[in-house]
């Protein structure tokens, strides 16, 4: 079967074919980056109108690398939410009529789903069960994943997600937008220890998460340093404290990360989303282990070594290409046809096994 899949939630509009005999088949993508660096942030007006843009000329560039036509494609994914409202209309109506006009079923995929099930695009993919950690957009969540629509929610960010908390230091250190990958290049020319910052809910003993607290100290930090140098931010000092937020955030992510590993028995790690491509989160999820709770009589738990998973680089970010396989898995479970309603505000646990 082959899988058209339409990702618009925000400000990438993706584009890709996924067959299920033979792969993914093409994959194009435009991003709206330089479009809202103007503005410091997306502006969801303009986002909605570059999506209607983009998505046909995607589509066709798409169709012309795999060598197949509109007749080719069995059925048409499409990110349903969650998302902005309008980004989201903007490709649901595209894949709505598409589908119409080819008389083909339209499956609404949930787009943290997509992320979740995106490293099994890569060449060495994990294997059921695992657990996975979104790290996208506004959403920090670990989930135990037992199969295909079998997610249960472990923990997740009470308040700013990791992405949002980068981004927002990012501004505050006035780096340009989008500030979250620029911060984290500037992290490796900091000094270890220059800053230290909190690690909040490090020893929470659940899986629960806070990165507003994080951003305040960083904050404080940058007010007394302006103070201190007449309104500036040396350049030295600015890449300290971008290493020490990351490793904050690091910190913390792979505390709750061992956690949840030993909390559910599994040993395999799934990193996804946008801030997976991260260099620092990538550095110390390569080295996990986890060492088991000490039983009585016994002098030393045993390390055990963690499979860690991440999807390759050109999936981290929103992409068609996690639609279009989610959509494939979800028409290979025979779930019903969705509709052209969209879900702005769509919790990964409202999603089951399809029957």
């Amino acid at each position: 079967m082959l899988v058209l899949g339409i990702e618009s939630s925000c400000d990438e509009t993706g584009v890709a074919l996924y067959d299920t005999e033979r792969g993914l088949l093409a994959h194009h993508l435009h991003t709206q980056m330089a479009m809202h660096a103007e503005y410091g942030g997306v502006v969801p007006e303009l986002a909605s109108r570059d999506h209607i843009r983009r998505l046909v000329p995607l589509t066709e560039g798409c169709l012309k690398e795999a060598g197949v036509g509109y007749g080719d494609i069995d059925a048409v994914a499409f990110t349903q939410g969650p998302g902005l409202g309008g980004a989201l209309l903007a490709g649901s109506s595209y894949a709505n009529a598409l589908a119409f006009a080819l008389d083909k079923p339209v499956i609404p995929v949930h787009h943290l789903e997509g992320h979740l099930l995106s490293p099994l695009l890569a060449e060495e993919k994990p294997e059921f069960p695992f657990v996975a950690l979104l790290v996208s957009g506004g959403h920090t969540q670990f989930m135990a994943v037992r199969g295909f629509g079998d997610y249960t929610l472990l923990g997740e960010s009470v308040d700013d997600a990791a992405g949002e908390a980068f981004d927002k230091t990012a501004k505050l250190l006035g780096l340009p937008y989008p500030g979250g990958a620029k911060l984290s290049e500037l992290a490796k020319l900091g000094r270890a220890d220059a800053f230290q910052f909190p690690r909040p809910m490090l020893h929470s003993h659940d899986l629960q998460m806070s990165f507003s607290g994080l951003k305040t100290a960083v904050l404080t930090a940058v007010e007394k340093v302006r103070a201190e140098n007449g309104g500036d931010i040396p350049e030295q000092t600015r890449n300290d404290i971008c290493r020490a937020f990351q490793d904050a955030v690091a910190d913390v992510l792979v505390a709750k990360a061992k956690k949840a590993l030993l909390d559910t028995g599994f040993r395999t790690l799934v990193v996804a989303g946008g801030v997976g491509a991260n260099w620092k989160l990538r550095e110390e999820f390569g080295r996990l282990s986890v060492q088991k709770p000490s039983e009585k009589g016994q002098k030393k738990p045993p390390v055990e070594r963690v499979n860690v998973y991440f999807p390759p680089m050109a999936y981290c970010t929103d992409n068609g290409a996690m639609i279009a396989f989610a959509g494939a898995m979800r028409l290979q479970e025979q779930q019903e046809a969705g509709g052209f309603n969209v879900k702005p505000r769509w919790p990964l646990t409202e999603i089951v096994r399809a029957e």
